[in-house]
């Protein structure tokens, strides 16, 4: 069956309708997946479509744990139906909600609202089932390839090894906490009442807040003055070589988990070659400065 099919028979099911259509005309974003908001009997919902090969890069049981506890706390949105098989998710669309992307990543007052439910969400007091480790997710990725009989950029191994090097001689201490491991600016939904909420759980696990941290800035290409303000409002303190360390190594590690990611889609068919690309090139820019050992700002990173 055809997923659109699929979703179609799930809503059906879901709200006691055989007449409801699948309707995608109001696309709503994504990457990993395809969301579409519908209006069925006069309430808005958010369609989850699941992307292509989603069913091998995602845990779904494991997500529609983290999913739902992350709306027992009030920092997600709420879930009315969610299937582990297909990956379908149904969500109470947030009226008159904005994403950080549209409202601006760098505004001051959209920065403290993104470190404050950030740290609301690292200081949970229940935690997730399951821990993200981006080495382990990385060779995961690697694996999918193989099997899709796709090839690596041609630099790609000996640099992956230079960033796990930075890591055995910078990084020493990490801490465990539940993340959300995915907190691009578009994942960031503000209310008309000025209410954040973070949403799509699907990369979320035990994890060090820090990757939480780098994947804002580097995901919403922040500038000098917008970093300094998002790390003095998350950790109200100047930050420690070891954080700093952290962050950058973190970016970098982001670059070439999502650069792997991408080309899993490119493989299936998917237009995801020019994102696969140019995460590939800021990776390898950044990998060079870090291991260099020169000076290299947080801020650096950000571009090519």
């Amino acid at each position: 069956m055809r997923i659109e099919d699929l979703v179609q028979e799930k809503l059906r099911q879901v709200f006691h309708d055989d007449s409801i259509v699948f309707d995608k005309t109001c696309f709503a974003g994504g990457l990993t997946n395809y969301n579409y908001i519908m209006n069925i009997k006069g309430t808005e919902y958010v369609i989850r479509q699941p992307g292509g090969m989603t069913e091998q890069i995602i845990d779904r049981s494991i997500e529609r744990i983290n999913n739902n506890i992350a709306s027992e706390f009030g920092v997600n949105s709420d879930c009315i139906f969610f299937d582990e098989v297909s990956g379908i998710k149904i969500s109470v669309y947030i009226d008159n909600s904005l994403n950080i992307a549209q409202a601006n990543p760098c505004l001051p007052q959209n920065l403290s609202s993104v470190a404050n439910i950030m740290k609301k969400i690292h200081s949970l007091p229940k935690h997730f089932p399951n821990r993200f480790d981006w080495p382990t997710e990385l060779a995961k990725y690697e694996q999918i390839i193989q099997k899709q009989r796709g090839d690596f950029f041609f630099d790609y191994h000996g640099l992956k090894n230079q960033l796990f090097d930075f890591f055995r001689q910078n990084i020493k201490n990490t801490i465990l906490a539940p993340c959300h491991n995915d907190t691009v600016p578009e994942n960031f939904l503000i209310d008309e009442r000025g209410r954040i909420y973070l949403i799509d759980w699907e990369y979320s696990g035990m994890n060090d807040p820090c990757w939480d941290v780098a994947a804002y800035i580097i995901e919403s290409k922040l500038p000098a003055e917008a970093i300094d303000f998002l790390i003095e409002k998350y950790f109200n303190r100047p930050l420690t070589p070891e954080e700093e360390a952290k962050i950058k190594g973190f970016m970098a590690a982001q670059d070439l988990l999502w650069t792997v990611w991408a080309l899993i889609r490119h493989y299936n068919g998917d237009d995801f070659l020019e994102y696969c690309c140019f995460r590939y090139e800021r990776f390898r820019k950044n990998i060079k400065a870090l291991t260099q050992h020169t000076h290299c700002l947080i801020a650096d990173m950000v571009t090519l």
